[in-house]
């Protein structure tokens, strides 16, 4: 096995549980290899770190794979951890459509394995991972049958820009036999019709589950809009928790076409209705019109996915935030998130503390929130923890 030697002074991160060593931190390799192969890591003093997938095309030149000298890749150490991310699941929540593999917190690098209902969507964003992803599909199936699960179906959604990053091409289809790609899951009582081949990611947000539950109990009569609606999944937890009034906006047509069909598929369709529109222009033509609502949520794509955008996402998080609060009644409430890990909770918070500022409105916390137990947050892997949403009443001054 090749080893790399880190430089002086490095290491430090690793030790304390990072799982990611980048091309900066490297002194020397010893040893042939291939990109993609598990090599040994070193600390400038020769101490054994234990060993990763290593990638000359990436910033991340290693992604750690165990912190046990020569340790390796196997069938049986992958048993293992597929294993323990399912048994995992199976405790934390409910597993008839959820995400059992979560990249580096589940100990399996640069790869995410959802689950719904019996299909399973794969992404692999690692050279090394994605060697044995036909492997771990067929392990993961083993360990589902056990329960009684029967996966019928496989499809890849390693189609991001981020394996290009990786030194790889995006791929996209089936992994053995095909199947209709629409799949109707059942979440929080409603139906779904996830599209596994054209939906964003990998289909379907499974990291919203609990924090759409939690917006329900707000929306008993209440008027409500969801912005950045995606396929209508707030939108229909409001009108199943009672709304009498919901209105849907994503400026996605293909978004708000899956976000119909679902209001239907649930008979809700006389309640909610859904608008293809930028928010951003339409937030201010709302206020315009002198609109009053009693719920708002904001759920946006990620406005940064580099340090680079932060200053820029911040404006964007600050301006929405800011109309959303001019749009509620007194006392009605705003529920608003970020799923971008560069938004750090800090940011975050004091973005929405200004937004409040400039609209001249108070805010009450009713509670903080983040992202669903089978995304699990990772300490020491910060990229683990991204999703952050608040639930909070939004009063004018007294």
């Amino acid at each position: 096995m090749a080893t790399a030697i880190l430089k002086k002074g490095e290491g430090r991160f690793l030790r304390a549980g990072g799982l990611w060593i980048f091309d900066n931190e490297i002194d020397r390799i010893e040893g042939d290899f291939e990109n993609g192969d598990v090599i040994g890591v070193q600390s400038d003093r020769g101490y054994d770190l234990g060993c990763g997938f290593i990638n000359l095309h990436s910033k991340i030149r290693i992604r750690m794979v165990s912190s046990r000298p020569g340790q390796t890749i196997t069938e049986e150490l992958l048993r293992q951890r597929l294993q323990n991310a399912w048994e995992y699941r199976k405790r934390t929540v409910d597993t008839a459509s959820c995400r059992i593999v979560f990249a580096e917190a589940d100990y399996l690098p640069g790869l995410v394995v959802d689950k719904f209902s019996d299909i399973l969507v794969v992404q692999s964003m690692a050279l090394g991972m994605d060697r044995w992803k036909v492997v771990i599909v067929e392990l993961l199936k083993e360990i589902l049958a056990r329960d009684g699960i029967s996966i019928r179906g496989v499809y890849e959604r390693s189609d991001g820009k981020v394996r290009l990053q990786e030194g790889m091409e995006r791929v996209k289809g089936f992994i053995g036999p095909s199947f209709d790609t629409q799949v109707e899951i059942v979440e929080n009582g409603i139906r779904y019709l996830v599209d596994v081949e054209n939906g964003q990611k990998t289909g379907y947000f499974l990291d919203q589950k609990y924090n759409r539950l939690a917006i329900q109990r707000l929306c008993q009569d209440a008027r409500v809009l969801d912005l950045f609606t995606h396929t209508g999944s707030f939108a229909l937890n409001a009108a199943k928790g009672g709304a009498r009034e919901v209105l849907g906006v994503d400026a996605s047509e293909l978004g708000v076409e899956q976000a119909r069909r679902n209001a239907q598929l649930n008979g809700l369709e006389q309640i909610v209705s859904f608008q293809c529109a930028d928010v951003f222009e339409l937030l201010p033509e709302l206020e315009r019109r002198g609109e009053q609502y009693d719920v708002i949520i904001l759920d946006p794509p990620a406005f940064t996915k580099s340090q680079n955008s932060v200053k820029n996402a911040t404006k964007g998080y600050r301006e929405i935030n800011l109309r959303a609060m001019k749009l509620l009644k007194d006392g009605g409430y705003l529920a608003s998130c970020s799923c971008s890990h560069f938004m750090t909770y800090e940011l975050f918070t004091k973005t929405i503390a200004q937004a409040a500022s400039s609209a001249h409105r108070r805010v009450r916390q009713v509670e903080f929130r983040t992202q669903a137990p089978d995304h699990p947050i990772l300490w020491a892997a910060d990229e683990s923890y991204y999703l952050k949403f608040y639930i909070l009443q939004i009063c004018r001054n007294y």
